[in-house]
């Protein structure tokens, strides 16, 4: 029997886990609450090998490590033992992740920066002689699961901890990073791929420009003289369980049709907010300049929408629209079509500050991303108001940028502070928000941490 129809997941995490088959992984993205990054034999956790700006091809690299010495992996195995009756086989470990620029615009085909942190997931995987998956979550609140490996089914009106898992189940006979991109869609969250990709391409020191059809990745070398910060608003929003997330990408997609139909271009073959740059040869300030022309700021109903394209509400709801938005009504096109193409510059800048290396990088960096928040709440609307609150208060406390990182309507903040500042700002933050809030109080410890880039997906044996 193949590993894929006998396997044991224990997955030391919140929620989430990670499945390995022959070195071909796919994975199910969740942040995490993940205390430190395990260590090898060579003290290192590297990234996926890849060929600079190639297509990657290469599996997650293993990694010997001498369990015992590493106090998390070591109460993981004691846990699997105890749960199972025999160690588990191997470990697998994927980074936690933060976008630091280029927010909801991945899906739209555009390049996205983001960095791996060093807070990972660990799961601790064996084969068993049946034909079960049966999957363990250290974290209580989240139930063991059992199912016959011939039996998968993911309901996706349920976005249970377990359906992450089998999402990467479906995708994992298939390429890596650009599939798993597809794998979250079984779920129903038609997201773009860069929660996966650098999960696969991240290195040790080093943010990534990630870009898209082909899938490529360049280094970006961040500033010495700043840190980043992460902070956890503490508002949760699971985007496979509401249609925030889908609205926004069909509103792109709309964008994208008018914007072609507009322009004379066959609207029908066209899908995504940066097709339409690349078919009209145009630069991101004439696609901007676009957007103010051919598009008004007031929302589209449904019927102005089809008399523009030609088509029938039926057509609409069948060929355009998503399964869970066939009842959104009010469409705001204008406005997520400004901050695809506005976000879309910001990265290309963002990038080029990093590699120019000017004497104010970290001050022009840190204008960067606070546009780019400006951006997300103001015109992609997908913002919280525990997140403005946040994202005020790391600025007040000596933060040169700060911005909502990852699908909004809650979560994180991502800041870039000064060193010399870091103890100061941490100290602030804590009282003004955290503390300020009981129940904020409460989970301050795995909110409110310093990172920077760590490495990618890793494969772990024990020695």
């Amino acid at each position: 029997m193949s590993l894929l129809s006998k396997l044991r997941i224990f997955s030391p995490t919140q929620s989430g886990c990670i499945y390995l088959q022959n070195g071909k992984p796919a994975d199910c993205r969740h942040l995490i609450e993940g205390e430190s990054t395990v260590k090898s034999s060579k003290n290192v956790c590297p990234g996926v090998i890849w060929e600079r700006r190639n297509m990657v091809t290469n599996p997650p690299p293993k990694l010997h490590v001498v369990v015992p010495e590493d106090e998390r992996l070591q109460k993981v195995k004691e846990k699997f033992i105890s749960k199972f009756g025999s160690p588990p086989l191997f470990y697998a470990r994927a980074p936690g992740r933060v976008n630091l620029i280029g927010e909801h615009i991945d899906y739209c085909g555009y390049a996205v920066l983001p960095m791996a942190i060093e807070q990972d997931i660990l799961a601790a995987v064996s084969p068993n002689p049946k034909q079960l998956i049966q999957l363990v979550n250290t974290n209580p609140a989240y139930l063991d699961f059992t199912i016959a490996a011939s039996e998968i089914h993911i309901d996706k009106s349920k976005p249970l901890w377990q359906y992450y898992f089998l999402c990467g189940l479906k995708g994992v006979q298939v390429e890596l990073a650009e599939i798993c991109a597809r794998c979250e869609r079984y779920i129903g969250t038609e997201g773009g791929g860069m929660d996966q990709s650098i999960s696969f391409l991240a290195e040790k020191g080093k943010a990534k420009l990630i870009e898209f059809s082909p899938l490529r990745a360049t280094d970006v070398q961040l500033p010495s003289g700043a840190v980043f910060v992460i902070a956890n608003c503490c508002v949760e929003m699971n985007k496979a369980a509401t249609s925030h997330f889908n609205i926004r990408v069909v509103e792109c997609r709309l964008a994208a049709k008018l914007l072609s139909k507009a322009r004379g271009l066959d609207w029908k073959k066209v899908m995504k907010l940066g097709e339409v740059q690349t078919v009209l040869g145009a630069n991101l300030p004439e696609m901007l300049t676009a957007v103010e022309e051919l598009l008004h700021p007031e929302p589209y109903n449904r019927e102005e929408i089809c008399q523009l394209l030609g088509i029938t509400i039926e057509e609409l709801g069948s060929s355009i629209l998503s399964q869970n938005t066939q009842d959104v009504t009010s469409f705001r096109l204008y406005q997520r079509a400004k901050h695809v193409y506005g976000e879309a510059e910001r990265v290309l800048r963002f990038k080029d500050i990093c590699a120019e290396a000017p004497d104010e990088a970290v001050q022009l960096l840190g204008e960067l991303m606070n546009q780019s928040h400006a951006s997300c709440r103001d015109l992609y609307e997908c913002s919280c108001r525990e997140l403005d609150q946040l994202v005020d208060i790391c600025l007040q406390s000596g933060a040169v940028g700060s911005r909502l990182t990852g699908a909004g309507w809650g979560g994180c903040t991502v800041s870039m502070v000064p060193r010399e500042k870091m103890d100061s700002f941490l100290l602030n933050v804590r009282e003004a928000f955290y503390r300020a809030d009981a129940s904020r109080a409460a989970l301050e410890r795995q909110s409110l941490f310093v990172t920077k880039p760590g490495g990618g997906a890793a494969i772990l044996t024990e020695i």
